[in-house]
């Protein structure tokens, strides 16, 4: 069981039935003889992503959430899910776009990766900071504008995730993309 005096960023915590990180934690004690403390949280549900700020008295307890890391392979996109090959159970596991999120844009057939699953679902995946995909096309860039910053073209890389890269890329060239941000962050030699 976990108590109020438990709470610190980091903690995951099951609040109604729902997992959740906690964000910020604050302990107040109020003034007034005979109350109890309260400790005001800045929490995030892990299910829908939604952050919110809740408070508690200290005397609440909490169950922690049975959540699981396991290994991942993307196998493939069937136009509603994407399937993945649990490298545990060898069962394969099947999630829309709209439960990955923007992770989704980012897989790839092949992709080895982690997952964090509570009550046999898939909360979030663990990509990598970059990864590496090949360039299928790419428009041509025109030099002229470089008063805002480096003068950039949408390039199509072999998964369908389009990214603005620098125009000395060329399609066939390997590159790097960072999965904090979507964006171009080197080329592969």
């Amino acid at each position: 069981m976990i108590t109020t005096s438990d709470f610190k960023k980091g903690l995951r915590v099951l609040i109604d039935g729902d997992p959740y990180t906690i964000l910020e934690s604050i302990v107040q004690t109020p003034s007034a003889r005979g109350a109890s403390s309260l400790a005001k949280i800045k929490a995030r549900n892990l299910k829908t992503g939604q952050v919110f700020d809740k408070t508690f008295r200290t005397s609440e307890r909490f169950d922690e959430p049975d959540l699981e890391r396991r290994p991942l392979q993307y196998l493939y996109f069937d136009s509603e899910h994407r399937v993945f090959l649990d490298q545990e159970s060898y069962e394969q596991v099947m999630v829309t776009d709209a439960d990955l999120g923007d992770d989704a844009r980012f897989l790839f057939d092949g992709l080895e990766l982690k997952a964090l699953f509570f009550e046999g679902a898939i909360l979030e995946l663990e990509l990598p900071a970059m990864l590496e995909y090949e360039i299928v096309d790419v428009e041509p860039g025109t030099r002229g504008d470089t008063a805002h910053g480096g003068v950039t073209k949408p390039a199509t890389m072999n998964n369908g995730l389009r990214v603005q890269v620098p125009l000395f890329v060329q399609q066939g060239e390997r590159i790097r993309v960072s999965t904090k941000d979507g964006k171009f962050a080197e080329r592969v030699r």
